[in-house]
């Protein structure tokens, strides 16, 4: 299937808008002081779906749908154009009143991604892009700038990582690239601070959905950076097993290193 030039700008369009009213609503809940800890993540994550779910629904009815929080069915791997979406991507984050948390809405075709916007609902921005061959664009709603994969990193690289979890592969892995940690949640977030300018490299080894990394990953590749597994693999989405575990995000001219660093700190390691 190919997207026309109008579907796209309207299938963006609608993708940035749902993921930024859902924040919205999301941070109106917070706001309210009503709920706090694991109470405060479950109304977040069924507020942000149930309006995602509506949505979504209510705008491409024959179009397949996949969210973390909503039962999911063999239906949708039936359809060649597919929506992903985290409604709530670092709830504990967003419990917690922090600001690394994200909303993620993206469309895929054909098994790929192709259009997407992540939602920063705590820093007043959306990020988005399309990485459809000859369409590729991106941009930013709110404050910033986005940064290409051409761009130059810092030296030393910045090294993204989980802020609650770092395994032992991980600190070998910044000591191999040289790099230093910034810790934070949320994988849209996580991914956001390279394209952003805030950290140059991200990877992560076990247990990522697909609502996880496809919104994330077509921004990124619309803004040309690298997007694969830790062996080099790309993703594929709308898959029956919704798991695909591993994300790698950097400049393509790093990629090498990053996958020599990977296997020397044991990551690629069974």
């Amino acid at each position: 299937m190919t997207l026309s030039r109008e579907e796209i700008d309207r299938d963006l369009a609608f993708a940035i808008e749902a993921a930024a009213s859902a924040g919205r609503r999301a941070l109106g809940l917070r706001k309210t002081g009503r709920w706090e800890g694991r109470v405060m993540a479950d109304v977040g994550d069924q507020a942000c779906d149930g309006f995602l779910q509506g949505f979504v629904r209510g705008r491409y009815p024959a179009d397949g749908l996949l969210s973390e929080e909503t039962k999911d069915t063999p239906r949708r791997t039936e359809k060649e154009r597919a929506w992903i979406v985290d409604p709530l991507d670092g709830t504990r984050e967003f419990s917690e009143g922090r600001a690394d948390w994200a909303v993620h809405v993206a469309l895929t075709v054909g098994g790929r991604c192709a259009l997407g916007a992540v939602a920063l609902p705590s820093q007043g921005r959306t990020i988005f892009g399309v990485a459809l061959a000859g369409h590729e664009r991106f941009g930013v709603e709110g404050e910033g700038a986005l940064i290409g994969g051409d761009s130059e990193s810092a030296d030393p690289p910045r090294v993204a990582v989980s802020r609650s979890h770092t395994p032992e592969w991980i600190e070998k892995f910044v000591a191999a690239v040289g790099g230093t940690k910034v810790a934070a949640g949320s994988v849209g977030h996580k991914v956001s601070l390279l394209l952003l300018g805030e950290a140059d490299l991200y990877v992560h080894k076990v247990g990522l959905k697909e609502w996880d990394t496809c919104a994330p990953e077509v921004v990124a590749r619309a803004l040309g950076w690298t997007v694969s597994k830790l062996r080099g693999e790309e993703h594929a989405y709308n898959r029956p097993d919704p798991y695909n575990h591993e994300l790698v995000v950097c400049r393509p001219s790093w990629h090498g290193r990053v996958v020599e660093a990977l296997a020397s700190s044991g990551a690629l390691d069974d």
